[in-house]
């Protein structure tokens, strides 16, 4: 049966269609336009709300107190649905660094999951988030499991993975990077700087040799030093050097202000950034306790006034947002367009991963993923394939 969903302020790639409709039929769209439409179905008054494109989270660890990393397919099927609630249509789960058997269960968890019926964000491959980083910059990685990348290592794991990883997290500096690098471009999995002390050589080669994006821009990783009394370029003044790079974005409001947010946006443009949440298994929970990993063998922190933490407080640990709150922040606070800030939260990303071709815009041909939300950015209805996991 078709369903239309009309009086819609409809944003496509390059503007807002004022009164609006989209229709879909068997999870795919069949119609994008202006005006009342002229097919029947099950209609939808979108009351002159926005519908967008259904949001693409391509870094996220958890949600509703559940991590990738727990084990056991309900952690991510939590996840995948309290995340749809605030607009994400596709989600790509990141493991962080642990112990192996932590990470193999992860991905037999993974493919059930993602195999199974569930009221939630599709989920589409997994982020693998190291282990091989810098221990300079790990942030809220654990340093326990922090290594140098060996083929026989990365091997195991991609072959226990049995295809269900799409992109990489590393540090390049380190020894036996390039070789890695090599080995993921020819397994057609994404490369990207992330957790890393490099300075501009490094970056610059492993561009050079296909690595065009960075995990969660300004933290960590490196920025300028001195040695001998000379200035070294580190990996954030790497990334805007070179044009092609594309950025990851934290919008929360916490792991970067305004100004910063408003400096990557001139800067960079607005088509090589992608928003993500990072979020971890604190989103959508209270302040308190909480732990960033496998729930018995990750790093304990805190979720304090709208952002995760070390207990130390030194460096934060993940965030606790959602995909609505990165748009809300590009869009109110920051003052994109936003046509703009959907554009970082659903074609970028899904470009990004290489599955621009099944989503990320609303286009005649592609999923019907739609997110439908007022003017503050809050979410009324989710649409993941056609089938509604969320309505308000």
């Amino acid at each position: 049966m078709k369903t239309i969903i009309y009086n819609a302020r409809v944003i496509v790639s390059d503007r807002v269609i004022e009164q609006g409709y989209v229709a879909y039929e068997n999870g795919i769209i069949i119609g994008v336009g202006e005006g009342a439409p002229t097919l029947e179905g099950n209609l939808i008054d979108a009351e002159g709300r926005f519908l967008s494109a259904g949001f693409v989270d391509i870094h996220c660890h958890g949600g509703g107190d559940a991590d990738f990393n727990d084990g056991g397919v309900e952690s991510y099927i939590i996840p995948a649905e309290l995340h749809a609630k605030h607009g994400t249509t596709t989600l790509v789960p990141t493991i962080t660094t642990g112990p192996v058997e932590d990470v193999v269960r992860a991905f037999e968890c993974f493919a059930k999951a993602r195999d199974s019926e569930h009221l939630g964000a599709r989920l589409v491959g997994i982020h693998m988030e190291g282990p091989y980083l810098s221990p300079e910059q790990a942030g809220a990685q654990d340093p326990r499991y922090i290594r140098k990348p060996t083929p026989e290592d990365y091997g195991y794991i991609v072959e226990m993975s049995n295809g269900a990883i799409i992109r990489w997290t590393l540090a390049p500096e380190l020894e036996g990077a390039d070789e890695f690098a090599a080995y993921l471009k020819k397994q057609g999995i994404i490369a990207s700087i992330g957790h890393s002390n490099a300075v501009y050589a490094d970056v610059e080669k492993a561009y050079d040799n296909g690595v065009e994006l960075m995990t969660h821009f300004y933290s960590g990783m490196s920025t300028i030093t001195r040695v001998d009394g000379y200035r070294r370029l580190g990996v954030i003044e790497s990334g805007y050097l070179i044009d092609g790079m594309n950025v990851e974005v934290i919008a929360d409001g916490h792991h970067l202000p305004r100004e910063l947010l408003l400096m990557i946006y001139k800067l960079k443009g607005v088509d090589r950034i992608a928003l993500v949440t990072d979020s971890m298994r604190g989103a959508g929970m209270p302040d308190g306790e909480t732990v960033l990993g496998n729930r018995e063998t990750g790093l304990r922190c805190i979720i304090e006034g709208g952002v995760a933490k070390l207990p130390d407080r030194s460096a934060f640990a993940g965030s606790v947002c959602t995909a609505d709150r990165l748009v809300r922040t590009m869009y109110k606070t920051v003052g994109v367009p936003i046509v703009e800030a959907i554009q970082m939260m659903t074609s970028n990303p899904a470009r990004l991963i290489g599955i621009d071709g099944e989503t990320g815009s609303l286009e005649r041909g592609l999923r019907a993923d739609l997110v439908l939300f007022d003017s503050d950015i809050n979410v009324k209805m989710t649409v993941v394939g056609g089938k509604t996991v969320y309505k308000n």
